[in-house]
């Protein structure tokens, strides 16, 4: 009978948590306070009816309420892993990077200061052992962030202020648990009570956590794609991989399980949207906020059912002893604040925290469910004194409540004091805008629909006239809008078009227009211009958008492996990738230009719009010049990448023909199924990218240059054998001023730049440079820097000498080149008028053209 009893008590739970959110509203209270107030109650009602002489009609019921079936473990395991992977979805976790260094600060340090506050505090007045007193200052150094931002959405607080207090709650939950179990572990006798030993197990915890959660996240994400389209299978993935990763954290590795799951989390949340359809990425957000509620509410609700049954010894002296961490925690919650805060942005790690923020974050340092637990946790520990249990759970669980019904009845009235829920001046201009344009579309439509039902005009007039007059005076209000400069307006338009423009891409890959890897890196990158926005303006999206066309390390990791070992495949695979990123990036900017006067010039200005279209401009530019790199040198394959995603475009042009005629009962579910098996079968054939080949060939190399143009095919084989083939990227330096020369280089495609002190010379296709260094043994006298993708023949000092010693052609042929350009040289040298040696490196290719 018991297993029923317990169902139908959980089921009871969620019915009352169902009816507290609307009472919550009603009332003006965060849920988690009314919980918590309920949950009291729930286990102060249960021990009157199992203990009462009356009757005992209630008492198998009461028992389970009274006497948890549950463990504080249990607890913990069942519902902190799906809380902190969940929190991490919401999070926006490029915008916390931003803060990283307050957000470590408030979770890690904090959790340290209050710890040492606290347990120093109650040392000398408690009666119990220091170890002890520390261990009730690491409990009730746990945030709950639930409440606080509950209040925050509710009353409009500034978003970054959000940020902070769910940044910091992730963190120091791993902090504080790590803690408490170093400190356990002493007082119980089964950890080193050396200061050096427990620091490093509290790094190791950390250290270890992070780089678990990261790989296991990365596993994740690339198991996304094996499901597809199935976004129940998303869900359960996503479902079971916190409760593997935390308990493999925790049990196995040795390692902190909650900073394994944020990890994760993390990764999941800034990978996960480029490996899910966008569809699938917002019903598994739906299904985990469900999920989240669900624990959240229980955790709440079950660590306060056991309130009672702790606080059941409680003295005024315990009262007393609850007040001393009151005022510690505050203490040592304002040092961090006020004290340790300031210098970070001294120190330019991070933006500096104002002031109205630092007393809200300091009087919103709730506790809640994770505290009340680790308390009972202490409960069933047969090892420790019933003294340390009283004094330690009596203390938690009374400063949780009072943080609970004081700060957060007292929070909200603070924030209006403080003035932050009003907006910023551009925000507030913003929404003027806004509301100007959308109640002008309103007033528009209500015409329209007075037409279409063929309504009188003048009942039309009567409802659209309020709607014109409320958009005429946000219009106004937002004329004369104070301290709202252009370059905030550009900022703010920025933003708008870096969110546009990670639309555009997701809905291409909800479209299956683009591959999930051209779609991961346009996020990412796009994601990085949004930031670099936020912080520096249009300066540093500039530099960001510079520095996305650039070449990262991976491609010159590459570069290296295909010329120490001769191997391509990776070269040509980031090549392939390049081109079609660049290729989406382009389609992109071409939507975000028509984007911005149509939505972003009305609503921040004509100048504003000017500005945005320029700077998109320019990028588009550049993107397509870094196209054209790749196109000018490989053609066809890139004519078979454009093809391939026309087809897909096409492909999905279809399937959305198929499903409308479906949708209008034109064709049944029959042949809709059938026609859509073939246009999966053709998108399959779509998917997969042809090959590049890097065209790398010496033999076929050796046959374009018009050095080797006239010799038999016999001789070409022999010299290419003394050949060894190199590709290099827009930018790479081929050589470098000052460097001893060691090999010549034959241009079979491509171009290159010549670098001198006073002049830069273009070197194309046929013509080879680095030969008189070889010929003459001086260093090198100029840089030579690739301008495009270029293929490369490149013979070695000794090849080249024996190349030239063998092959009479040939070298009368080079003997000629060197003499016109040494010739050149010495002339530039003359009208110089400068005492210093020619510059043979450079002037010797000023004969030589463009490709």
């Amino acid at each position: 009978m018991e297993a029923p009893l317990i169902i139908a008590a959980v089921a009871g739970l969620l019915v009352v948590i169902s009816l507290i959110q609307p009472l919550a509203a009603r009332l003006g209270l965060a849920p988690s306070v009314l919980l918590a107030v309920v949950g009291v109650a729930i286990g102060t009602v249960a021990t009157q009816l199992l203990f009462t002489t009356k009757t005992d009609a209630f008492n198998e019921i009461a028992r389970i309420f009274v006497f948890l079936p549950v463990d504080s473990q249990t607890i913990l395991f069942t519902f902190l892993p799906i809380l902190l992977f969940q929190t991490t979805l919401t999070l926006d976790v490029r915008r916390m990077a931003e803060d990283a260094g307050v957000i470590f600060v408030l979770a890690v340090v904090a959790v340290l200061i209050a710890t040492a506050f606290i347990g120093v505090a109650l040392y000398p007045l408690a009666g119990v052992p220091l170890v002890a007193c520390l261990l009730l200052g690491a409990i009730v150094a746990t945030t709950d962030p639930v409440a606080v931002v509950a209040i925050f959405r509710d009353i409009g607080a500034p978003a970054r202020l959000g940020r902070l207090v769910e940044g910091e709650s992730l963190l120091n939950d791993a902090a504080a648990i790590a803690v408490f179990a170093i400190l356990f572990g002493i007082l119980t006798g089964t950890e080193s009570r050396q200061p050096a030993m427990a620091f490093l197990a509290f790094v190791n915890d950390f250290v270890g956590g992070m780089l678990l959660g990261y790989l296991g996240g990365q596993l994740l994400v690339r198991l996304f794609p094996l499901v597809r389209e199935h976004r129940l299978a998303h869900v359960t993935l996503s479902v079971a991989f916190p409760y593997l990763i935390y308990i493999f954290a925790d049990q196995f590795a040795g390692v902190s399980g909650v900073v394994a799951v944020v990890a994760a989390g993390m990764v999941i949340n800034v990978m996960g949207p480029s490996r899910i359809t966008p569809d699938g990425w917002s019903y598994l957000q739906d299904v985990w906020e469900q999920i989240a509620f669900w624990a959240s509410s229980l955790i709440f609700v079950i660590a306060s059912i056991v309130v009672p049954r702790l606080m059941v010894d409680m003295t005024w002296f315990d009262v007393a002893l609850v007040g001393v961490v009151i005022l510690a925690a505050l203490a040592a919650r304002a040092v961090v604040l006020f004290g340790v805060l300031p210098f970070l942005s001294v120190l330019r790690i991070s933006q500096p925290v104002s002031t109205p923020y630092k007393v809200v974050m300091l009087w919103g340092g709730m506790r809640g469910a994770v505290t009340l637990t680790l308390a009972l946790g202490i409960t069933e520990h047969v090892s420790l004194a019933p003294a340390i249990k009283s004094f330690i759970t009596v203390g938690a669980t009374g400063f949780t409540f009072f943080t609970l019904l004081v700060y957060g009845t007292t929070l909200k009235p603070l924030i209006r004091v403080l003035k932050l829920d009003r907006l910023s001046p551009i925000d507030a201009a913003l929404r003027n805008q806004v509301l100007a344009l959308a109640l002008e579309d309103v007033r528009e439509g209500v015409s329209q629909a007075a037409g279409a039902y063929r309504i009188a005009p003048s009942i039309a007039e009567t409802v659209a006239s309020p709607y014109h007059t409320r958009a005429e005076t946000a219009a106004q209000a937002n004329e004369l809008a104070e301290g709202v400069l252009d370059r905030d307006r550009i900022t703010l338009g920025l933003v708008a078009v870096t969110n546009r423009e990670r639309e555009a891409v997701l809905r291409h890959f909800r479209e299956r227009t683009a591959s999930t890897q051209s779609v991961q890196t346009l996020v990412a990158q796009i994601g990085r211009l949004g930031d670099r926005a936020r912080a520096g303006g249009r300066l540093e999206y500039n530099r960001a958008a510079r520095q996305i066309l650039a070449f990262p390390l991976s491609f010159r990791l590459a570069q290296a492996i295909h010329r120490w070992f001769k191997r391509d495949r990776w070269l040509a695979g980031l090549i392939a990738d390049r081109y079609e990123t660049l290729l989406l990036s382009h389609i992109v900017l071409s939507e975000i230009a028509e984007f911005i006067p149509q939505k972003i010039s009305p609503l921040l200005g004509a100048r504003v719009g000017e500005i945005l279209g320029e700077i998109i401009d320019q990028r588009m530019e550049a993107t397509a010049l870094a196209l054209k790199a790749v196109r000018l040198q490989y053609p066809d394959y890139a004519d078979r990448l454009d093809q391939r995603f026309l087809k897909k475009a096409a492909l999905r042009l279809e399937e959305n023909t198929y499903r409308s005629l479906l949708q209008q009962n034109v064709i049944g579910a029959e042949l809709h199924n059938d026609l859509q098996n073939a246009v999966s079968e053709a998108r399959e054939e779509a998917d997969r990218r042809p090959r590049l080949d890097l065209g790398l060939n010496t033999e076929t190399l050796a046959a374009q240059l018009p050095f080797f143009s006239d010799l038999p095919p016999d001789q070409i084989r022999a010299i290419t054998k003394l050949m060894r083939p190199r590709f290099a990227v827009p930018g790479e330096v081929l050589i470098r001023k000052g460097e001893r020369g060691d090999a010549a280089y034959f241009i079979s495609s491509g171009a290159v730049e010549v670098k001198t002190q006073s002049m830069s010379i273009p070197l194309g296709r046929g013509e080879v440079f680095g030969e008189i260094a070889l010929i003459k043994g001086t260093p090198r006298t100029a840089d030579v820097v690739a301008l495009g993708y270029c293929r490369l023949l490149v013979l070695s000092t000794h090849d080249f000498k024996q190349l030239l010693s063998g092959d009479e052609h040939l070298r009368t042929h080079i003997d000629a080149v060197v003499n016109e350009r040494l010739s050149m040289n010495e002339d530039r040298t003359d009208s110089r008028q400068f005492g210093e040696e020619p510059d043979e490196e450079g002037k010797s290719i000023a004969a030589s053209g463009h490709d």
